[in-house]
């Protein structure tokens, strides 16, 4: 008998095991990200961040930070979604952006924003932010900065730089 796949929201005592999935999927590299930048020191662990575990085993993770753009509030910042590379391609990425997505927009979030490829986050309604509407505080190639209206027209209302809101202090 196999072990059920659990998703649920991430808790403080996953923090240790995310930040060990993110060093084995994306490396050191990973704190130079425009995305990690955005975070740091503001605590990651929103509302919206989802774990999976499999067997006991966290083998994916989803973040989802709460921003402003250019002082407003309502916007979140999608990433990292992470898969552990023994558990990919059996679509558990694409579940835990359906339901962040699904969850933020419950939640009142107006617009998602995310760096990342057009070509595959299309397919989750994400689309080319029009030129310098929203700035990262590090360098974003223009073409990577995608958006996904939650509510019609939210796009229109947000301009300017992304910043964090400050969650509860833990980080990974």
């Amino acid at each position: 008998m196999s072990s059920p796949l659990v998703i649920r929201k991430a808790a403080p005592k996953d923090v240790p095991e995310i930040s060990r999935l993110h060093a084995r999927v994306f490396g050191p590299g990973r704190f130079a990200r425009s995305a990690y930048r955005v975070r740091e020191g503001k605590g990651h662990l929103s509302r919206y961040c989802l774990v999976a575990h499999l067997g006991g085993q966290l083998i994916a993770s989803l973040r989802m930070t709460e921003i402003t753009i250019g002082g407003r509030p309502g916007a979140a910042l999608l990433g990292p979604v992470a898969v552990d590379p023994d558990h990919r391609n059996i679509g558990l990425g694409t579940k835990l952006m359906n339901e962040a997505i699904e969850a933020a927009r419950v939640g009142g979030t107006s617009l998602v924003v995310l760096v990342g490829d057009d070509p595959y986050y299309g397919r989750f309604g994400f689309k080319v932010v029009p030129a310098g509407q929203i700035v990262f505080p590090g360098p974003v190639n223009p073409a990577r900065l995608l958006v996904r209206e939650l509510k019609d027209g939210a796009l229109a209302e947000f301009r300017g730089l992304i910043a964090a809101i400050p969650s509860n202090g833990l980080h990974a």
